[in-house]
């Protein structure tokens, strides 16, 4: 039998200055020490974020350290949420939202998940791996995220239940995005959200309806 109908051929990994690797030349790196310092889950995302067909990928701790840094942005995002007592009802439906920014955010969500649908089946890996990024740091993290604190500290109102409920329907769609690249954080912290289903790995991909 056949055991796979498509193959991807990526480019060499060389040093940082370029150079191919060589134990002759001593430039070689070690990915368990790499893990060891940044984890497997930051030097994955690196791999794939600088994937670009056609071209060579030049090791970069620097931006490792940086993917540890997403890593852990995402990690505080969880637990804003967790400590807000984010909760997701099953019946919840995300086009009844009427708050303008839920609505933005929720439209981003798809948006992003189109992004990256369409950029991995056409094996533009580092494309889907920014897009899935870019909406997480910037979109949720930095700008939903900041705005939702002052519905989230309020009253009890429904403005905050509602709130309560996207943010964490926006933080389950990012799970499943970013869970080819960051298997390992991304199951863990789905594993403390309301979700069907035993794992992560299981659970349906995200659809990227309008």
């Amino acid at each position: 039998k056949v055991p796979f109908r498509k193959c991807y051929i990526h480019g060499l990994v060389r040093d940082e200055k370029g150079q191919k690797m060589s134990k002759s030349k001593g430039n070689t790196i070690d990915p368990m020490i790499l893990v060891e310092q940044y984890g497997a889950d930051a030097l994955r995302f690196f791999m794939a974020a600088m994937e670009t067909q056609g071209r060579d990928i030049n090791m970069s701790e620097a931006r490792i350290a940086g993917y540890r840094n997403f890593a852990t942005k995402l990690w505080n995002a969880a637990r804003f949420g967790e400590m807000n007592e984010c909760r997701l009802r099953s019946d919840f439906d995300e086009t009844k939202a009427e708050l303008a920014v839920n609505r933005w955010i929720i439209a981003k969500a798809k948006q992003a998940t189109k992004e990256v649908t369409d950029n991995l089946n056409a094996f533009r890996f580092s494309e889907a791996a920014n897009a899935v990024y870019q909406f997480t740091w910037g979109s949720f993290c930095d700008w939903y995220i900041e705005t939702a604190k002052g519905r989230l500290y309020g009253a009890h109102n429904a403005d905050r239940q509602v709130t309560q409920y996207v943010l964490v329907y926006v933080l389950t769609r990012i799970m499943a995005l970013l869970h080819p690249f960051m298997p390992f954080i991304t199951e863990h912290l789905w594993q403390h959200l309301p979700h069907s289903g035993e794992t992560l790995a299981r659970a349906p991909w995200p659809a990227a309806d309008e």
